[in-house]
């Protein structure tokens, strides 16, 4: 016997899935799971079906046909196409708990997607399509879902959007991080919020000219709130912050990475105010700010540093991300090929 995958449209009308299963039937095909979509066009009956190995796709369609099934779609299953539809999404939203960032991978499992991809928030709304899907990221930007055939269902997109919800619920409660230094001190490691721009301010004006020069390698102003709001923007930046636990003033920022993405690419900066400098602070948010990128999908990571800032080099050759480093006048660039640098997400 062969595992096959089955869909076929019929019109919803009583009694006309049991004609489509009978023919079935009469070529001794055993029926291991049925789901119904309700579409506009009529139902959408979805077969895990257990089939004669003498049967072609050819043979199958047939009996569809004869079962007055119509826009059928078949395909060979695997062995874990038996798992049920219910059992599939409780493991799924059981990892998200656990892993809020894998919403991309858990998406493409879910709806055997062919490319899930995540892209910085656009013009384009979320929504279905026959063959994609737009959905939004909890934390900012959003999901490209693309599968080839068959076409997605309005069932489909539902069951996207609830996975999405449990998502958001997750991370919201897994955004707070401890961090214990190793000489004994304590920050939370969080994202940034549009309300943090008041601290943001604040620690930009304690640091020294030299690492705000560092940052932003022109000038050593004190970077305005425009400019800082544009860092809390999150359809386009990950603003990740080290923060003292337990305060609540705009003295508790410490240190903030930012992840600007373009495309496949994201570009990297980290600034951590002087009194916080070479405790680890650093190292904690590249690490983060690293396992995010690539979660994402990103290809490479990009660092622009000044030619004396060689805190960045050290820390991605501690981190296991050794990288050529390109030094143009007083800059110095650095790109990090990432393992898993890919059109899916996290």
């Amino acid at each position: 016997m062969t595992l096959w995958r089955i869909r076929a449209t019929v019109d919803d009308r009583p009694g006309y899935l049991s004609v489509l299963t009978a023919s079935l039937a009469l070529k001794a095909v055993n029926i291991l799971a049925v789901q119904v979509h309700t579409t506009e066009a009529g139902a959408v009956d979805e077969f895990l079906v257990d089939a004669p190995h003498v049967l072609t796709e050819a043979d199958l369609r047939a009996a569809v046909e004869k079962g007055r099934g119509r826009d059928a779609w078949i395909a060979p299953a695997e062995a874990q196409g038996l798992a049920d539809q219910p059992t599939r999404v409780l493991g799924l939203a059981t990892r998200l708990v656990r892993d809020p960032d894998a919403l991309g991978d858990a998406l493409r499992t879910l709806l055997d997607a062919d490319a899930v991809t995540w892209r910085p928030a656009g013009p384009t709304r979320a929504g279905m399509r026959a063959g994609s899907m737009v959905l939004p990221d909890p934390t900012g930007g959003r999901y490209d879902v693309l599968r080839a055939q068959p076409d997605f269902t309005p069932a489909e997109y539902a069951r996207a959007q609830a996975l999405v919800d449990v998502a958001a619920a997750a991370a919201r409660s897994a955004d707070l991080t401890t961090l214990l230094l190793p000489d004994g001190a304590e920050l939370v490691l969080r994202p940034a919020t549009p309300d943090d721009l008041p601290a943001l301010v604040a620690m930009h004006e304690r640091c020294s000219a030299g690492t705000r020069r560092q940052r932003y390698l022109t000038g050593d102003g004190v970077p305005g709130p425009a400019q800082l709001g544009r860092l809390l923007d999150a359809s386009r930046v990950r603003t990740l912050l080290a923060a003292v636990p337990g305060v609540t003033s705009v003295d508790t920022v410490v240190a903030m990475a930012n992840l600007v993405m373009e495309g496949s690419l994201a570009e990297l900066s980290v600034v951590v105010e002087d009194g916080w400098q070479r405790r680890g602070v650093g190292t904690a948010l590249v690490r983060r700010a690293l396992a995010h990128a690539e979660r994402l999908g990103c290809a490479a990571v990009l660092a622009h540093t000044t030619v004396d800032n060689l805190a960045m080099e050290r820390t991605l050759r501690r981190l296991g991300h050794p990288a050529p480093v390109r030094r143009d006048g007083a800059v110095a660039s650095t790109t990090v090929p990432l393992r898993h640098g890919t059109s899916a997400s996290a």
